[in-house]
């Protein structure tokens, strides 16, 4: 099962298609094939744990998996593990109110057959996954977007509502503001069929304006 594109062949595309993303592209170089493409990948998995790490530092969600694994006994969170732990232990670990209601909903489309497998979306396009994964409780398209980039490794995926890209196309063009998700979405039409190697140069173009960015000034009251 393929995962994963030519980033070479993605890279040369896009300093043909686009001279101002080109620039860019030139000046940080190339970037290399993800890793997790090649790495072992459970869907259901993958979804819980995005799930637990929403709106939390890398830290903290690492802290609250860790204590759902050990209460569960097992490293993979599924319907059948998850069916080892109560609320009251969810919330116990950690875990809100809000997101255990989500874990339930997965858990409980994954019995029920409605969560394809790593098998399955192999067969599927990338909007057909997203149609089939954004019903569950607590998953929106950004985080099917992610999973879609950085573990299948589909190579035309532009997430035009994430503001980092949106900066990112802002210091390419010169912009005065951000442009809108659907300004956004017409400008890459000339990415595609790379979108996704294209995104991964505007996030790294907004973090490096960001990194030289000079401290905003605070009061001396």
């Amino acid at each position: 099962m393929v995962r994963g594109f030519d980033t070479e062949a993605a890279r040369a595309h896009l300093v043909r298609s686009d001279r101002r993303l080109a620039a860019w592209i030139r000046r940080i170089g190339p970037i290399p094939p993800d890793p997790r493409w090649r790495a072992r990948f459970d869907p259901v998995d993958a979804l819980a744990r995005a799930i637990l790490y929403q709106q939390l530092s890398g830290k903290a969600a690492a802290t609250i998996v860790g204590r759902v694994e050990a209460a569960i006994d097992s490293g993979r969170l599924h319907a059948d593990t998850l069916a080892r732990i109560d609320d009251p232990a969810l919330r116990a670990c950690g875990v809100s109110g809000n997101k255990a209601r989500a874990l339930r909903d997965l858990a409980a489309r994954e019995a029920a057959g409605e969560i394809p497998g790593l098998r399955k979306m192999a067969r599927m396009d990338d909007e057909g996954i997203v149609s089939a994964l954004v019903p569950t409780r607590g998953i929106g398209r950004w985080t099917v977007e992610m999973m879609l980039m950085f573990r299948l490794g589909r190579p035309d995926v532009l997430p035009v509502d994430d503001l980092g890209i949106r900066k990112g196309v802002q210091v390419v063009d010169g912009l005065d503001a951000p442009p809108s998700p659907r300004e956004l979405a017409d400008r890459g039409v000339r990415w595609g069929p790379y979108r996704t190697y294209a995104s991964l140069y505007l996030w790294r173009i907004a973090d490096s304006v960001a990194a030289k960015a000079p401290p905003t000034p605070r009061s001396q009251g």
